[in-house]
């Protein structure tokens, strides 16, 4: 076969299969692993056995799961939750190492942090697992270093499409993650190891869906509402960024300067605690947010505004606390589903006192998509994602245009960059003192 200049070797298109194959296989035990570990440690779905579990029973799990996950991470602190764009740049500055141990590890306290009821995803580890497994692909083939960055986009793609189900998201998310300056040349293999990963996975993984769609048909009654979003969600997500920026700021003071080498222990403790506090005053607030998200959007369930605003604000506090707790997970999902309940609140806002008769759930499916896009900066993939879950114009151009106008306005204002679950420190130097 003749060798055409710039071309990829063949070699790389069938390692992006095995990738597919591999990272669909983990991602969906690892998936499954999860439920059934909530399933056990709650006796049930925690959403309806959490009244008849004793109180301390529901501080001693999150409190007992988060001790385990630190202590994990201080054996091997590769098992932090990093940003996949942080993976390749350490592999390739050979400032970060994949082993088998290091990815064992980082499954079980992912899970543990998921199971336990702490506010992170599992989009996360799922896109981190896949680079990690593409890595040690590139390491078994004995592939030029010049491939890793390549590897690890197929990996982190693959692991996104296998965790949502969606292919087309998974490609999305790691060409606007890593890969833009190379598209030209990595699209192909990229592709591929989604799509293979995406097949394994709908064997087994419900995919967010949508069953209100409405196709291409476009609802110019909804027109006058979707405009009216614009602002409210500009609203919303600056009283986040201020909200979080505060918590952060306190945080950060807590922990450079009070707190010394106990700050994991510290951290791990307040972890605990707030995560059983909201198991028992409000479990709709734990966890990834999966299942409230997928309820929202389908008009599953029915929540007052004032519970809507306590939720989001209780999220908010989970969200942040699980990041200085060490808990490993990303924060796709419970973005979504702060995005979700706002969007939902707005519906029925306009249902109950603007004379608007509108269905809440397609501004659930909105909110979902925005909130993610802006606070992670990923416009396009929370594009792809309206599309893919909804199929539904109604819902994919004022995604479209909701979350670039205020992206674009939360970025003038306070500068968003690139966010992740990444602690404070940074992958592959030396962490501070615990």
């Amino acid at each position: 076969m003749r060798n055409v200049p710039g071309a990829l070797p063949i070699r790389i298109l069938a390692i992006s299969v095995l990738a597919g194959l591999l990272v669909g296989a983990a991602v969906t035990l690892y998936v499954l692993s999860t439920e059934g570990l909530t399933r056990l440690l709650f006796l049930g779905n925690p959403l309806s056995t959490y009244d008849t579990l004793p109180v301390w029973y529901l501080y001693a799990v999150p409190t007992v799961a988060i001790l385990i996950v630190n202590r994990l991470i201080a054996l091997d602190p590769t098992v932090r939750e990093y940003g996949v764009a942080e993976i390749a740049q350490a592999v390739e500055e050979k400032r970060y190492t994949v082993t088998l141990r290091g990815l064992i590890l980082k499954i079980f306290a992912s899970t543990l942090s998921l199971a336990s009821g702490f506010n992170v995803g599992n989009e996360g580890p799922s896109a981190a697992i896949g680079a990690m497994i593409a890595h040690k692909l590139n390491a078994l083939f004995s592939l030029p270093r010049r491939f890793v960055t390549l590897l690890i986009s197929i990996g982190a793609s693959s692991g996104i499409a296998a965790v949502f189900v969606s292919p087309v998201t998974g490609i999305t998310f790691a060409l606007e993650n890593i890969t833009a300056p190379f598209l030209d040349r990595l699209m192909g293999p990229i592709i591929l190891g989604a799509a293979v990963a995406f097949g394994v996975a709908n064997q087994f993984l419900e995919p967010l869906v949508f069953h209100y769609s409405t196709g291409r048909r476009f609802d110019y009654d909804y027109l006058l509402a979707s405009l009216l979003f614009l602002p409210v969600m500009i609203v919303t997500l600056g009283l986040y960024l201020i909200l979080k920026k505060r918590l952060l700021a306190l945080l950060d003071w807590l922990m450079h300067r009070r707190l010394g080498r106990w700050r994991n222990l510290f951290f791990a403790l307040i972890g605990g605690a707030t995560v059983g506090t909201l198991l028992h005053l409000a479990p709709i607030a734990t966890f990834s947010g999966h299942q409230m998200v997928a309820a929202l959007i389908n008009g599953q369930i029915h929540i007052s505004l004032l519970l809507i605003l306590t939720v989001v604000l209780l999220r908010i506090l989970g969200t942040v606390i699980a990041i200085y707790a060490n808990a490993v997970g990303g924060l796709f999902l419970p973005l979504m589903s702060i995005g979700a309940l706002v969007g939902y609140g707005y519906g029925e806002a306009l249902n109950l006192y603007g004379g608007f008769a509108v269905h809440s759930y397609a501004f659930a499916a909105i909110g979902a998509a925005v909130f993610m896009g802006v606070v992670m900066r990923l416009p396009l993939t929370a594009v792809v994602l309206a599309l893919e879950i909804t199929y539904d114009y109604n819902i994919i151009v004022p995604t479209a245009v909701t979350v670039v106008l205020s992206g674009y306005l939360m970025n003038r204002i306070f500068g968003i960059e690139k966010l992740t679950a990444d602690s404070p420190t940074t992958l592959g130097k030396t962490p501070p003192s615990s």
